[in-house]
């Protein structure tokens, strides 16, 4: 066993000891080194972060920058919306009784006609001969009346011949009966000509009628907005009558037909105002009122919808048929009342006590000495932009915050800060 002189002596040798794993005072010695410059770095950052601190706290803090909106009188209205299309307020169909070839066309589209203007025609021979044949008829039957009626006054004359004798007792009474007999089916044939004579008169006025249908001519003034049919075209009025011209009557004044769904149908009135674009003029607002609001109900895939009509001016001619109109129906509407804009009623300025305000109570802030200063309001009609206040203690021309930011006094500069919405 070595002594302590000799262990001594293999520390200082830098070597372990014979039989022992504790460590030399070389490796105690950089173990120490490396512990300090750990302890160096860590006090070195925690000075850093010290000194950052300071700076932070001693530089300006931000103050925040309420943007805030006067309280001012206006017009507050609820609408709905839907779409529609622009239709002239009566369009007349022409078509045709009969059936034939259009042998000519006199109107087109856009042509301006007039009641009674001829406007096509269909080749009128067919029925032309139908009118002469039951022309002749009416001749013939006329002629056989003529024929008969001299048969009746022969027999009159022979039965008043007879009848005479027989006072007289010059003639037999069989030869009385015999004339008695021809002036009665005399009669009887005259009146039987009579009413063939009718019967031939009314068939050809039929026909005269058919004929006249050949004819298409507008029923009413007005502008034509289609045509249906080409010169040559054969149209057949069996078992439809076919369309060949839409007219409208009066382009000046049109109208929208849109469709309202069952769940805002119950706000709309006749007489309610309107406002609608068209895609032809983005730019430009039509004004209309409702005119009808119809019963008859439309189900497209279990969707119920209500058809209004809305009757619009349009002594310019802009709007024309089937255009598709955005229409926005107002349905209420307030003018010259005190309105806050919705944001005013959604702000709660930030860092401030939620608490100040009641639960569901309305209120808005308003700044009074550089502070915003909470105001219970009560509500009226909303519009999505607008709300109006009817009770309170806001004054037109007071000054509601709508939204807040940071802003630096010293150096100027603004830091956007979202407002803390309430809901």
């Amino acid at each position: 066993m070595k002594s302590g002189a000799a262990i001594t002596g293999d520390l200082e040798a830098g070597g372990p000891p014979a039989g022992h794993g504790r460590p030399t005072l070389a490796s105690l010695a950089r173990a120490l080194a490396r512990q300090g410059r750990k302890f160096w770095i860590v006090a070195a950052t925690l000075a850093v972060l010290a000194v950052s601190a300071a700076i932070w706290a001693l530089a300006p803090q931000p103050s925040p920058s309420y943007i805030t909106r006067p309280i001012a009188r206006g017009a507050i209205s609820r609408s709905i919306t839907s779409t529609g299309s622009v239709n002239p307020v009566l369009t007349i169909t022409v078509g045709t009784y009969v059936s034939g070839v259009i042998q000519s066309i006199y109107c087109d589209f856009n042509t301006r006609v007039h009641k009674g203007q001829l406007c096509a025609k269909i080749d009128p021979r067919p029925y032309q001969t139908i009118v002469d044949q039951d022309d002749a008829s009416l001749e013939t039957a006329r002629a056989q009346l003529a024929k008969d009626q001299a048969n009746l006054n022969y027999a009159r004359a022979n039965r008043q011949r007879y009848a005479n004798l027989i006072a007289r007792n010059a003639a037999s009474q069989d030869a009385f009966d015999i004339a008695d007999n021809d002036y009665a089916q005399a009669a009887a044939q005259v009146r039987l000509d009579r009413a063939s004579v009718a019967q031939h008169q009314a068939a050809l006025d039929a026909s005269k009628v058919n004929l006249g249908y050949t004819d298409i001519v507008s029923p009413v003034d007005g502008t034509v907005v289609s045509r249906n049919v080409t010169m040559g075209q054969t149209v057949a009025a069996s078992f439809q009558t076919p369309t060949l011209f839409l007219i409208a009557t009066d382009l000046s004044k049109m109208e929208v037909d849109t469709n309202v769904s069952e769940s805002d149908i119950g706000g709309v009135r006749t007489g309610n105002s309107a406002r609608f674009t068209v895609e032809a003029f983005p730019d430009r607002t039509f004004s209309g009122v409702v005119t009808q609001v119809r019963q008859a109900p439309q189900t497209v895939q279990n969707v119920v919808t209500y058809d209004v009509v809305i009757t619009v001016p349009n002594s310019e001619f802009l709007l024309k048929p089937g255009m598709t109109a955005t229409v926005r129906i107002v349905t209420d509407e307030r003018k010259n009342v005190l309105r806050v804009p919705n944001q005013a009623l959604r702000y709660t300025p930030g860092g401030l006590a939620a608490g100040a305000e009641e639960a569901g109570a309305a209120q808005v802030w308003v700044l009074r000495n550089g502070k915003p200063q909470a105001v219970p309001v009560t509500t009226g009609l909303d519009d999505d932009n607008y709300t109006e206040i009817t009770g309170g203690e806001l004054r037109s021309g007071d000054a509601v915050i709508v939204s807040e930011r940071a802003s630096n006094t010293e150096s100027g500069a603004h830091s956007s800060s979202q407002p803390r919405m309430r809901f």
